[in-house]
Protein backbone atom coordinates (compact mmCIF):
# COMPACT_ATOMS: atom_id res chain seq x y z
CA UNK A 1 0.00 0.00 0.00
CA UNK A 2 1.17 3.58 -0.61
CA UNK A 3 2.88 6.09 1.64
CA UNK A 4 1.81 9.64 0.78
CA UNK A 5 2.80 13.03 2.18
CA UNK A 6 0.51 15.99 1.55
CA UNK A 7 1.66 19.56 2.14
CA UNK A 8 -0.73 22.47 1.83
CA UNK A 9 -1.05 26.21 2.12
CA UNK A 10 -3.74 27.18 4.62
CA UNK A 11 -7.02 27.60 2.72
CA UNK A 12 -5.99 25.60 -0.34
CA UNK A 13 -8.14 22.56 0.46
CA UNK A 14 -5.31 20.14 1.23
CA UNK A 15 -6.83 18.74 4.40
CA UNK A 16 -10.07 17.73 2.66
CA UNK A 17 -8.10 16.13 -0.18
CA UNK A 18 -5.93 14.21 2.30
CA UNK A 19 -9.05 12.81 4.00
CA UNK A 20 -10.53 11.76 0.66
CA UNK A 21 -7.29 10.03 -0.34
CA UNK A 22 -7.02 8.17 2.97
CA UNK A 23 -10.66 7.08 2.79
CA UNK A 24 -10.37 6.06 -0.86
CA UNK A 25 -7.27 3.93 -0.23
CA UNK A 26 -8.51 2.74 3.18
CA UNK A 27 -5.29 3.76 4.88
CA UNK A 28 -4.57 5.83 8.00
CA UNK A 29 -4.61 9.63 7.97
CA UNK A 30 -1.86 11.15 10.12
CA UNK A 31 -2.98 14.68 10.91
CA UNK A 32 -1.85 16.74 13.92
CA UNK A 33 -4.05 14.89 16.40
CA UNK A 34 -3.02 11.45 15.18
CA UNK A 35 0.69 12.34 15.08
CA UNK A 36 0.49 13.54 18.68
CA UNK A 37 -1.20 10.26 19.66
CA UNK A 38 1.60 8.35 17.96
CA UNK A 39 4.17 10.43 19.84
CA UNK A 40 2.55 9.43 23.11
CA UNK A 41 2.74 5.78 22.05
CA UNK A 42 6.48 6.25 21.52
CA UNK A 43 6.76 7.35 25.14
CA UNK A 44 7.07 11.12 24.75
CA UNK A 45 5.47 12.95 27.66
CA UNK A 46 2.45 15.07 26.80
CA UNK A 47 4.04 18.37 27.93
CA UNK A 48 6.67 17.96 25.22
CA UNK A 49 4.01 17.82 22.52
CA UNK A 50 3.10 21.46 22.95
CA UNK A 51 6.00 22.17 20.58
CA UNK A 52 4.87 19.65 17.96
CA UNK A 53 3.79 22.12 15.30
CA UNK A 54 5.30 23.83 12.28
CA UNK A 55 6.82 26.87 13.97
CA UNK A 56 10.46 27.88 14.00
CA UNK A 57 11.51 28.49 17.62
CA UNK A 58 11.72 32.24 18.19
CA UNK A 59 13.92 34.26 20.50
CA UNK A 60 11.52 34.09 23.45
CA UNK A 61 11.15 30.32 23.08
CA UNK A 62 14.92 29.98 23.38
CA UNK A 63 15.06 32.29 26.39
CA UNK A 64 12.29 30.30 28.08
CA UNK A 65 14.43 27.20 27.76
CA UNK A 66 12.77 25.35 24.88
CA UNK A 67 15.16 23.16 22.92
CA UNK A 68 14.88 23.40 19.12
CA UNK A 69 16.83 20.19 18.51
CA UNK A 70 14.59 18.26 20.89
CA UNK A 71 11.59 19.69 19.08
CA UNK A 72 12.90 18.38 15.76
CA UNK A 73 13.86 14.97 17.11
CA UNK A 74 10.29 14.43 18.33
CA UNK A 75 8.83 15.29 14.92
CA UNK A 76 11.35 13.11 13.09
CA UNK A 77 10.90 10.14 15.43
CA UNK A 78 7.13 10.21 14.94
CA UNK A 79 7.22 10.62 11.14
CA UNK A 80 9.71 7.76 10.75
CA UNK A 81 7.73 5.55 13.10
CA UNK A 82 4.41 5.94 11.29
CA UNK A 83 6.18 5.53 7.94
CA UNK A 84 7.63 2.23 9.11
CA UNK A 85 4.25 0.64 8.40
CA UNK A 86 4.74 1.41 4.70
CA UNK A 87 1.38 3.09 4.20
CA UNK A 88 -0.62 6.11 5.27
CA UNK A 89 -1.25 9.76 4.43
CA UNK A 90 0.96 12.13 6.44
CA UNK A 91 0.00 15.81 6.51
CA UNK A 92 2.85 18.31 6.77
CA UNK A 93 5.44 18.35 9.59
CA UNK A 94 8.33 18.25 7.13
CA UNK A 95 7.39 14.72 6.04
CA UNK A 96 8.12 15.51 2.38
CA UNK A 97 11.70 16.34 3.38
CA UNK A 98 12.20 13.58 5.95
CA UNK A 99 11.05 10.91 3.49
CA UNK A 100 12.60 12.41 0.37
CA UNK A 101 15.07 9.53 -0.06
CA UNK A 102 12.43 6.81 0.18
CA UNK A 103 11.32 5.98 -3.35
CA UNK A 104 8.08 4.42 -2.16
CA UNK A 105 6.75 7.74 -0.80
CA UNK A 106 4.65 10.04 -3.01
CA UNK A 107 5.02 13.73 -2.13
CA UNK A 108 2.10 16.02 -3.03
CA UNK A 109 1.79 19.79 -2.66
CA UNK A 110 -1.67 21.39 -2.69
CA UNK A 111 -1.66 24.98 -3.92
CA UNK A 112 -4.05 27.86 -4.63
CA UNK A 113 -3.63 31.61 -5.10
CA UNK A 114 -3.67 33.79 -2.02
CA UNK A 115 -6.90 35.43 -3.15
CA UNK A 116 -8.65 32.06 -3.46
CA UNK A 117 -7.26 30.89 -0.13
CA UNK A 118 -8.55 34.05 1.58
CA UNK A 119 -11.98 33.51 0.02
CA UNK A 120 -12.03 29.85 1.09
CA UNK A 121 -11.06 30.72 4.66
CA UNK A 122 -13.65 33.50 4.91
CA UNK A 123 -16.35 31.02 3.89
CA UNK A 124 -15.15 28.07 5.95
CA UNK A 125 -14.57 29.97 9.19
CA UNK A 126 -16.94 32.93 8.74
CA UNK A 127 -14.08 35.44 8.91
CA UNK A 128 -13.66 38.95 7.64
CA UNK A 129 -11.24 39.47 4.77
CA UNK A 130 -8.76 41.19 7.07
CA UNK A 131 -8.83 38.33 9.59
CA UNK A 132 -8.47 35.70 6.85
CA UNK A 133 -5.51 37.57 5.36
CA UNK A 134 -3.89 37.81 8.79
CA UNK A 135 -4.29 34.07 9.46
CA UNK A 136 -2.90 33.10 6.06
CA UNK A 137 0.07 35.44 6.38
CA UNK A 138 0.82 34.05 9.85
CA UNK A 139 0.52 30.45 8.65
CA UNK A 140 2.74 31.01 5.62
CA UNK A 141 5.40 32.75 7.72
CA UNK A 142 5.40 29.98 10.33
CA UNK A 143 5.60 27.14 7.81
CA UNK A 144 8.40 28.81 5.85
CA UNK A 145 10.24 29.62 9.06
CA UNK A 146 9.91 26.06 10.33
CA UNK A 147 11.28 24.63 7.10
CA UNK A 148 14.23 27.03 6.95
CA UNK A 149 15.08 26.31 10.58
CA UNK A 150 14.68 22.53 10.33
CA UNK A 151 16.10 21.76 6.90
CA UNK A 152 17.69 24.96 5.53
CA UNK A 153 15.43 24.64 2.51
CA UNK A 154 12.64 26.68 0.94
CA UNK A 155 9.25 25.06 1.59
CA UNK A 156 8.13 26.26 -1.86
CA UNK A 157 10.96 24.46 -3.70
CA UNK A 158 9.15 22.38 -6.38
CA UNK A 159 11.90 19.74 -6.34
CA UNK A 160 10.57 18.57 -2.96
CA UNK A 161 7.35 17.34 -4.55
CA UNK A 162 6.40 14.67 -7.06
CA UNK A 163 3.08 16.35 -7.78
CA UNK A 164 1.86 19.94 -7.36
CA UNK A 165 -1.90 20.50 -7.66
CA UNK A 166 -3.59 23.87 -8.12
CA UNK A 167 -7.04 23.47 -6.58
CA UNK A 168 -8.10 26.90 -7.81
CA UNK A 169 -8.03 25.54 -11.34
CA UNK A 170 -9.13 21.91 -10.97
CA UNK A 171 -11.19 21.97 -7.76
CA UNK A 172 -11.04 19.71 -4.69
CA UNK A 173 -12.60 16.48 -5.98
CA UNK A 174 -10.46 15.56 -9.01
CA UNK A 175 -7.14 15.76 -7.13
CA UNK A 176 -7.98 12.94 -4.72
CA UNK A 177 -8.99 10.65 -7.60
CA UNK A 178 -5.74 11.40 -9.42
CA UNK A 179 -3.59 10.90 -6.31
CA UNK A 180 -5.29 7.57 -5.59
CA UNK A 181 -4.64 6.37 -9.15
CA UNK A 182 -1.01 7.51 -9.06
CA UNK A 183 -0.47 5.89 -5.66
CA UNK A 184 -1.39 2.55 -7.21
CA UNK A 185 1.52 2.61 -9.66
CA UNK A 186 4.26 0.00 -9.28
CA UNK A 187 6.81 2.70 -8.40
CA UNK A 188 4.77 4.01 -5.47
CA UNK A 189 2.55 1.21 -4.24
CA UNK A 190 4.99 -0.69 -2.04
CA UNK A 191 8.03 -0.12 0.18
CA UNK A 192 10.85 -2.64 0.34
CA UNK A 193 11.58 -4.36 3.64
CA UNK A 194 14.97 -2.63 3.63
CA UNK A 195 13.33 0.80 3.44
CA UNK A 196 10.88 -0.02 6.22
CA UNK A 197 13.68 -1.34 8.44
CA UNK A 198 15.69 1.84 7.81
CA UNK A 199 12.73 4.00 8.87
CA UNK A 200 12.33 1.97 12.05
CA UNK A 201 16.00 2.47 12.93
CA UNK A 202 15.82 6.20 12.19
CA UNK A 203 12.75 6.55 14.40
CA UNK A 204 14.50 4.87 17.31
CA UNK A 205 17.64 6.95 16.78
CA UNK A 206 15.62 10.16 16.97
CA UNK A 207 13.80 8.92 20.08
CA UNK A 208 17.14 8.25 21.78
CA UNK A 209 18.46 11.67 20.76
CA UNK A 210 15.34 13.32 22.15
CA UNK A 211 15.69 11.52 25.49
CA UNK A 212 19.34 12.51 25.78
CA UNK A 213 18.62 16.13 24.88
CA UNK A 214 15.78 16.24 27.39
CA UNK A 215 18.32 15.23 30.03
CA UNK A 216 20.84 17.92 28.99
CA UNK A 217 23.30 15.53 27.37
CA UNK A 218 25.34 17.08 24.58
CA UNK A 219 24.99 15.09 21.34
CA UNK A 220 27.76 16.90 19.46
CA UNK A 221 30.47 14.44 20.52
CA UNK A 222 28.34 11.28 20.43
CA UNK A 223 27.62 8.77 17.67
CA UNK A 224 24.41 6.77 18.07
CA UNK A 225 23.81 3.66 15.99
CA UNK A 226 20.71 1.46 16.05
CA UNK A 227 22.10 -1.92 14.98
CA UNK A 228 18.62 -3.42 14.92
CA UNK A 229 15.42 -2.57 16.71
CA UNK A 230 16.19 -2.70 20.43
CA UNK A 231 19.95 -2.99 20.02
CA UNK A 232 22.13 0.14 20.01
CA UNK A 233 25.71 1.34 20.15
CA UNK A 234 26.84 4.72 21.45
CA UNK A 235 30.42 5.94 21.04
CA UNK A 236 32.09 9.25 21.78
CA UNK A 237 32.74 11.74 24.54
CA UNK A 238 30.90 13.54 27.30
CA UNK A 239 31.98 16.77 28.95
CA UNK A 240 31.90 15.41 32.50
CA UNK A 241 31.77 12.13 34.40
CA UNK A 242 28.34 13.12 35.74
CA UNK A 243 27.06 13.58 32.19
CA UNK A 244 28.42 10.15 31.26
CA UNK A 245 26.65 8.56 34.23
CA UNK A 246 23.46 10.39 33.29
CA UNK A 247 23.69 9.01 29.76
CA UNK A 248 23.91 5.45 31.09
CA UNK A 249 20.88 6.04 33.34
CA UNK A 250 18.79 7.46 30.51
CA UNK A 251 19.53 4.54 28.18
CA UNK A 252 18.91 1.98 30.94
CA UNK A 253 15.51 3.54 31.61
CA UNK A 254 14.30 3.19 28.01
CA UNK A 255 12.22 -0.03 27.91
CA UNK A 256 12.44 -0.36 24.12
CA UNK A 257 16.22 -0.84 24.31
CA UNK A 258 17.05 -4.45 25.10
CA UNK A 259 20.79 -4.40 24.49
CA UNK A 260 23.20 -1.47 24.48
CA UNK A 261 26.94 -1.15 24.03
CA UNK A 262 28.14 2.20 25.31
CA UNK A 263 31.76 3.17 24.81
CA UNK A 264 31.82 6.77 26.00
CA UNK A 265 34.77 8.51 27.63
CA UNK A 266 35.01 11.81 29.48
CA UNK A 267 36.69 14.49 27.40
CA UNK A 268 40.12 15.64 28.55
CA UNK A 269 39.63 18.14 31.34
CA UNK A 270 36.19 16.80 32.24
CA UNK A 271 35.42 16.14 35.91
Amino acid sequence: MPLITISENLGSGGMAIARQVAEGLKIELYDDRRLQAEALKLGFRSERLRSLDEKAPGLFDRIMGKKPNLYLDIIEAVVYEVSRHGQGVIIGHGSQMLLRDFGCALHVRIHASKARRISNLMTAQNLSQADAEKLIRKSDDERSGFFRFAFQRDWNDPSLYDLIINTEKIGNDAPSTFIIELAGSDEISSCSLTALDAMGKMSQTKKIEAELLENDINLALLHIEVVQKGTIRINGLTNTAEEKNRLHRVIAAMPEIGESKIDVKVATGGL
